[in-house]
């Protein structure tokens, strides 16, 4: 790689204002002298290529970052993703969609207007919601499976910010603050996901989204439990367990509604297990006992409705004899532009963020989930970008915040929807009751809605099952869990929410703080096929000569913690690498939170068994440290001749990424502080398995990645381990594989030929000589080939090599083995005081 010698005019003007400056450009080159480039003076092997890395740029880092016209293209393609599938529309995929959105919109209608009592609004503001949920939703889906529309936890948090304005607020009409919160919590949404910040729903964990569904599903039927039984004067409001206590004290005061209410429950119930028993012993009928459950919903209303009618029919609703849902207006009689304003935003503005964060989760959570059963890959901000708009939009027509059900979701699913257009015939169908059914739904009895939010939230209940597998995942996680339910049951949604999100994120930051690193050591293994693997152990001896690529003999080097807390086998010996040398991992990242511990815990082990390289360092009590103030006398200085003086260092960064300018920082004082320790010798730090360029710059800015300086700031001739591997194209190793046995058929052709004529001639004694016909096995003479020292030497000479790692990071190795052999050859060479030679890891002996 050719560089040109004059600097550019940039290049001038840069070294010019970093002279003036004072900024040390050669501040990582210790001696001064003309960086390692090329690596001839390093390198040289016959049959390799060099290579010197790069280092990354800020133009670069900009330049990944600038999206080219095409991304620009694709990001407003990826709006509406409909646009992909919609033209390969056909009638296979219409038939599905019609019996998914029919089914579901028969389980939406009566849920919604149910849902929407949740929400202290009438019952047609249900219907608002849930219709322009299922229309927009699918022009923006990147799931099939969701249906958008009133849910109950998202319900009961606007109900709690409508009951709250109620009180301090009269004046304003419930459904006006209810669209108010629709159209900021979706402008808040639909800007997160047009900038494509997705993943930060990632952050919620699956414990906590756990916890706050099933806290919900609580709270939501304690709630509904005295309008099932008819209670009066029982705030549903309150704590989970200050309505289940008033609930109890209210027992006596139970109306008839309960005989609505407790019955339709029991049924609801009763007709989902026996058409699970039903599927179960004729799995063949399956998907008709199917849609005969999912179908029991829109049953029982439609059944109590017959039953309230008769038993009403003629009275007003304030006369009947258990209270009935009452009038419901024909059509989108609240249509219009939603009022917002300062007053209206601060009634609700403490409670948005968890209104941003109800409709987020459950609906990221759920779409998710389907995605991975039905085996298709949602975009989060995408949906998010749906969401928004759905809450954006809905207003106008009277809807309030609506997001993903995931009692709807799951009919749908099973329901065998082929594409998002399947919310399109859903709307239909809420559109029809809209106009169509109004006057039916006079006569529904509250009791029985009650009972549909109650059958309803059941299933978002975390079943113990999943709760005990957490238990066996992680069991602190479980901890937080019942924190969550129980700040619930005890507080508010809104609190459970924050405590989950909050101390999940805290004991992330703790893990990542305190995360250990972990010394390693080398342990050689063999490879067993398990049917040879007996109880007395493997049935081989790993002394035997065996080929090198056998699975079952097949012998390499592994790297084990030294204490064991892998869960490794204990008994497995894991020996140091070589005294002096100390292989560090680190287990999770390396940054500014937990540089420190990661670092204190090296050096103290380090400190704990080695020797100061010099023990005369400090000749004169005086001249000791205060923290370090050593024995009383001469005679009570522990003895530590027999361990072993610092001489390298190996960094394990396979599980980082990044670094920052703190962890960097920490690690040049422990550099120094190491070196101070070894004196006069210096430590040599080795990384291995880099897997960022922008790590690497970080590493060689602060010196690291070379070769330590000797006597007076000179480099000795450096000669580290490179690992190189097989150029690919004409030399790769297929290639010179096809020409080695090219070759061999030529060889093969030849000698048979002499070895036929020779056989047909018979000696002057008249006796045959034995030798090897034309249609004896060539398997054998290819073998003899094979082996011939000759031949092996001609068959690597074809193959080129390449360093893998750039030469002018010679310390930056591309795994352990490398990193140590490395290390212990130039902990030898000084030793010895001699050089050693170039060993190339893959390649050839020069």
């Amino acid at each position: 790689m050719a560089t040109s010698t004059n600097p550019s005019i940039s290049t001038k003007i840069g070294h010019g204002l970093a002279k003036v400056l004072r900024i040390n450009l050669n501040y990582r080159n210790p001696t001064g002298k003309e960086d390692l480039t090329r690596g001839e003076s390093v390198f040289s092997v016959s049959s390799a290529d060099t290579y010197v890395e790069e280092e990354p740029t800020v133009a670069d880092w900009f330049r990944s970052l600038s999206p080219s016209g095409r991304d620009v293209l694709q990001y407003f393609i990826n709006l509406f993703p409909f646009i992909q599938w919609m033209p390969r529309y056909n009638a296979e995929w219409l038939f599905g969609d019609l019996v998914a959105g029919i089914t579901v919109g028969a389980v939406v209608v009566p849920q919604s207007m149910a849902y929407a009592q949740l929400a202290q609004l009438p019952p047609e503001f249900g219907l608002y919601s849930s219709f322009m949920g299922v229309l927009i939703y699918w022009f923006f889906a990147t799931s099939k499976d969701i249906t958008i529309g009133p849910v109950a936890v998202m319900s009961t948090v606007v109900g709690n910010i409508v009951a709250q304005a109620a009180v301090t607020n009269p004046s304003i009409p419930g459904h006006v603050i209810a669209s108010a919160v629709a159209v900021i919590a979706g402008a808040i949404v639909v800007f997160i996901g047009l900038i494509r910040c997705g993943w930060i729903v990632d952050f919620i964990p699956l414990a906590a989204i756990s916890a706050f569904m099933t806290s919900s599903a609580l709270n939501i039927a304690a709630g509904q439990i005295p309008t099932m039984l008819g209670e009066k004067n029982v705030n549903n409001r309150d704590s989970t367990y200050l309505v289940v206590i008033h609930t109890l004290q209210k027992l006596p005061t139970t109306q008839l509604d309960a005989a609505m209410g407790l019955t339709a429950l029991l049924m609801l119930y009763l007709i989902r297990s026996c058409a699970n028993l039903a599927a179960r012993r004729y799995p063949n009928r399956k998907k008709t006992f199917f849609f005969l459950s999912t179908l029991r919903t829109a049953f029982v209303i439609l059944l109590y409705t017959m039953i309230s009618w008769l038993v009403n029919k003629g009275r007003p609703a304030a006369k009947a004899s258990f209270k009935i849902l009452g009038d419901v207006p024909r059509g989108f009689t609240h249509a219009g532009v939603p009022v917002i304003n300062r007053e209206i935003i601060g009634i609700f503005a403490s409670q948005l963020p968890a209104s941003v964060i109800v409709l987020l989760i459950e609906h990221i959570a759920i779409s998710k989930s389907f995605g991975r059963v039905n085996n298709y890959t949602i975009d989060p901000s995408q949906e998010m970008v749906a969401i928004g708009v759905t809450n954006l939009l809905g207003p106008f027509l009277g809807a309030y915040p609506a997001t993903g059900s995931f009692s709807r979701t799951a009919i749908k699913s099973k329901a065998g929807v082929r594409t998002p257009f399947a919310g399109v015939i859903t709307a239909v169908v809420v559109l029809l009751a809209i106009y169509a059914l109004t006057a039916v739904f006079f006569y529904i009895p509250s009791a029985s809605l009650a009972a549909v939010i109650i059958h309803a939230v059941g299933d978002l209940i975390t079943p113990p099952n999943t709760v005990y597998q957490f238990w066996r995942i992680s069991p602190l996680e479980v901890i937080i869990f019942f924190a969550g339910v129980l700040v619930t049951i005890f507080s508010s949604i809104e609190n459970g929410i924050y405590t989950t999100i909050c101390v999940s994120i805290a004991v992330l930051l703790f893990r990542v703080v305190k995360a250990k690193g972990r010394f390693l050591g080398r342990v050689k293994v063999h490879s067993v096929i398990g049917d040879h693997y007996g109880k007395d152990g493997p049935n081989y001896n790993p002394s035997d000569k065996c080929p090198p690529n056998d699975p079952e003999t097949s012998s390499r080097f592994i790297f084990l913690p030294l204490e064991h807390d892998d869960g490794s086998n204990p008994q497995i010996g894991v020996s140091s690498p070589h005294p002096g040398i100390y292989i560090y991992r680190f287990s999770e990242g390396f940054n500014y939170p937990n540089a420190n511990h990661y670092l204190d815990y090296m050096v103290a082990t380090i400190f704990r068994e080695t020797r100061r390289t010099n023990p005369s360092t400090y000749p004169k009590l005086g001249d000791r440290p205060w923290n370090d103030p050593g024995p009383r006398s001469a005679s009570s200085a522990p003895d530590r001749s027999h361990l072993p003086p610092l001489k390298s260092i190996i960094l394990d960064f396979s599980s980082v990424n990044n670094v920052d300018i703190t962890s960097v920082q920490h690690l040049i004082d422990v550099r120094n502080q190491l070196d101070a320790y070894a004196a006069p010798d210096r430590v040599e730090w080795h990384m291995a398995c880099i897997n960022n360029r922008w790590t690497k710059r970080a590493l060689a800015s602060a010196g690291f990645g070379f070769p330590n300086p000797e006597g007076e700031l000179s480099y000795s001739r450096w000669k580290p381990i490179f690992s190189v591997a097989e150029i690919g194209g004409s030399s790769s190793a297929a290639a010179a594989a096809e020409e080695r046995d090219l070759k061999r058929r030529q060889t093969l052709d030849v000698e048979s030929n002499s070895v036929g004529k020779a056989s047909r001639n018979a000696g002057p004694d008249g006796i045959q000589r034995e030798s090897r016909s034309a249609s004896a096995s060539s398997e054998d003479f290819e073998k003899d080939i094979g082996a011939a020292k000759a031949y092996k030497q001609a068959n690597q000479a074809i193959a080129r090599v390449a360093v893998v790692h750039g030469l002018n990071r010679p310390l930056f190795h591309i795994d352990l083995t490398s990193a140590l052999q490395s290390a212990i050859a130039n902990v030898e060479r000084r030793g010895r005081g001699v050089e050693v030679d170039v060993v190339v890891e893959g390649a050839a002996p020069h």
